[in-house]
């Protein structure tokens, strides 16, 4: 009896506790993949029971149902159809099954990567180059070198350094709207509000003090009319605000006055709490910080030290290391130097530091491509974009960076390191302290090394952290699936299903016993035995026997003449029926789906019939590796189940052609 996918979905639908219970909904080759946002509606039984599905698993945040090839994408239309729901891609479902898993604490670090990692480009370009010009400056004042700077080569190129960091808040609130849904140019407006001309410029207040204050509850509140160049968190706090507000008067606000009501409420209203109340708050915090710090540069043995250096990094996050020139200036003036300035210097060299271990550990090349200029522009003593995109989006980093700078901040403070002036750290630093040359560059190693070997030990890529995830899941979700299997057959696509990849056709009738036949290469490289593959479900042959090869060229080919039954929608897997009725599984890499086709070009479609050696696909095999996937490709047969043996017969390196697997 032909299956009725709509009754099918509605069952599903019905037990998961309704449509409003899914926050995403996607689909594989043999699954119907559910991120929820209460496990607990879920009815476990009515899951199990669902038409058509042959078994069901929790893995990865996921709530997978298995249905099988060419059933699954039936069931997952009418799905979507009944429940009124969008649908997503894999990787969105993944990513939703991340977020929903994650604590507030890590879902806010990733919500300033998502604010940071856009504008990275634009402050790295500024750090670098300001770097440069501060210290031109300073080598300039001083007398070590003669530079002419009345001219437009010059002033251009101080231009330049200077702009994205004088209009930061204009990038974080644009960027910081967006990726809370609210519209990205009236965050930019928010921005330019909180460094509006009309207010008196931060840099200036350590210097000049607050000019002007106004009233709001007389006798009781006002507030400073100054500006938050160099704060970070109040436009971020803006920007959600922002979103919360337009969001619902969006849905209010009837359609012909919505375009010019909701930005005009929006900003205004938003406006209104944050010159009011969030700004505030966050001057009150910075000058009870500040006094706070002036006591614990007095503890004995360098432990106040050692306490600032690892916390000046996330000052830096908030904005409030832009008062501590304050500190820098008042020591200067008790005491002819600052001992404040090596330790901040020594805060930026750590997250210089971890940010370069990133750079040198990571297989991702648009990682290095980030962190390695974002190190050289903390080394300058620019550390926001290290922090914000590099070691804060991947946190352990981070940590490390707070903990070589607050050993080195240390060491400083023991040796009694002072600075004759402020204004540069990092490499440049040194300029500042020659005469204590040596303890400069001790403070130097010790909070670089420190912290860029921690980072180096702590920092893993995301795939290899995602695969290390999911391996004790596939192993789970393999004894685990809800409905037993029927036969053989069965058995083994079930326990397909509990990787990613599990695209084994499913049947319901007895395995018939198949021709015997030799298994070709389908791809040149190096034959090693499927035990050895990282993939769990892969090694252990769940997915039926076989063997696997280390490609070293990107060209699939068929290894047999017969039906292409499989390609997956991402391109990562090729399976065919052979003419002799082999069943067999090309699967490129282990990951491979969250590359959503990026590297494979397939020259098949399903349904059509190839002939042995006709080319199937090609690989991007370059691609893969630098985005820290594993390329090893298995070579399953299916239906293990229809032969009495299934015997690798290859070892060592391979041609397209030569035989690797024995059926019988």
């Amino acid at each position: 009896m032909a299956l009725d996918y709509t009754q099918a979905a509605q069952e599903i639908l019905d037990a998961i506790g309704g449509a409003d219970n899914v926050v995403s909904a996607a689909h594989c080759a043999t699954r119907l993949r559910l991120v929820l946002a209460d496990d607990s509606k879920v009815n476990q039984q009515a899951v199990d029971n669902a038409s058509g599905a042959k078994g069901n698993f929790k893995a990865s945040g996921q709530l997978q149902v298995i249905y099988g090839t060419g059933t699954v994408n039936k069931v997952y239309d009418e799905f979507i159809a009944l429940g009124h729901i969008s649908a997503a891609s894999k990787a969105e479902a993944k990513a939703a099954a991340a977020e929903q898993q994650k604590n507030p604490f890590l879902r806010a670090i990733k919500l300033l990567g998502d604010v940071f990692v856009p504008i990275i480009p634009a402050i790295v370009a500024s750090g670098l180059l300001l770097g440069i010009m501060s210290a031109l400056s300073f080598m300039d004042s001083n007398g070590f070198i003669s530079l002419e700077t009345d001219n437009a080569w010059y002033q251009i190129f101080n231009l330049v350094s200077n702009t994205a960091f004088t209009f930061l808040q204009i990038l974080i609130g644009f960027s910081a709207a967006k990726a809370f849904g609210a519209s990205p140019y009236l965050g930019a407006v928010m921005g330019m509000l909180l460094i509006n001309p009309g207010l008196q410029n931060a840099n200036t207040v350590a210097t000049e003090g607050v000019q002007q204050t106004f009233t709001v509850i007389p006798g009781l509140y006002s507030i400073e009319w100054t500006g938050y160049q160099g704060h970070v968190i109040p436009i971020v706090i803006a920007a959600g605000i922002l979103a919360f507000i337009e969001k619902r008067l969006h849905r209010v606000v009837p359609e012909a006055f919505d375009l010019f009501v909701t930005p005009l409420v929006s900003v205004a209203a938003t406006a209104y709490i944050v010159m009011l109340a969030v700004g505030p708050i966050f001057v009150w915090a910075e000058n009870a910080i500040l006094g706070a710090i002036q006591l614990l540069l007095t503890l004995p043995l360098g432990l106040g030290s050692l306490i600032m250096g690892a916390l000046y990094a996330p000052t830096v996050v908030t904005g409030i290391h832009q008062m501590y020139t304050t500190i820098d200036l008042g020591q200067i003036a008790s005491y002819g130097v600052t001992y404040w300035l090596p330790l901040a210097s020594a805060a930026n060299i750590g997250q210089a530091g971890a940010a370069l271990a990133v750079a040198v550990k990571t297989r991702d090349v648009k990682i290095r491509s980030l962190a390695l200029p974002s190190s050289l522009s903390a080394f300058m003593g620019i550390t926001e974009p290290a922090i914000f995109g590099v070691n804060l989006r991947f946190f352990k980093p981070f940590v490390a960076g707070c903990i070589g700078g607050g050993l080195g901040a240390m060491f400083a403070s023991i040796v009694g390191l002072a600075a004759a002036g402020t204004g540069v750290t990092g490499i440049f630093g040194i300029l500042l302290c020659l005469n204590q040359p040596v303890q400069y560059i001790i403070m130097f190693a010790i909070a670089a090394a420190v912290s860029f070997g921690l980072s180096f030990v702590l920092y893993r890529d995301a795939a290899d952290v995602q695969a290390e995830a999911e391996q004790p899941e596939a192993a789970v979700a393999q004894a685990a699936v809800s409905a037993p299997a029927r036969d053989e057959a069965e058995a083994a696509a079930v326990s397909a299903a509990a990787a990613d990849a599990a695209l084994a056709v499913v049947t319901s009738e007895p395995a018939a016993k198949a021709t015997p036949a030799t298994i070709v290469s389908p791809i040149r490289g190096t034959a090693i035995p499927m035990n050895q593959v990282s993939d769990p479900v892969f090694a252990s042959e769940a997915m039926g026997g076989g063997i696997a090869i280390i490609p070293d060229e990107g060209k699939l080919y068929a290894p047999a003449g017969g039906t292409v039954i499989v390609l997956a929608e991402t391109g990562h897997a090729v399976g065919m029926n052979t003419d002799d009725g082999t069943e067999i599984l090309m699967h490129i890499g282990i990951d491979t789906v969250g590359l959503e086709g990026k590297p494979f070009t397939p020259h098949v479609k399903v349904g059509e019939h190839v002939t042995a050696g006709q080319l199937l696909m090609d690989i991007d095999l370059d691609y893969i590796v630098a985005q820290g996937f594993d390329t090893v490709t298995p070579v399953i047969i299916t239906n293990t189940a229809a032969y009495d043996a299934v015997e690798p017969c290859a070892s060592g390196p391979v041609a397209v052609g030569d035989p690797i697997v024995h059926v019988r």
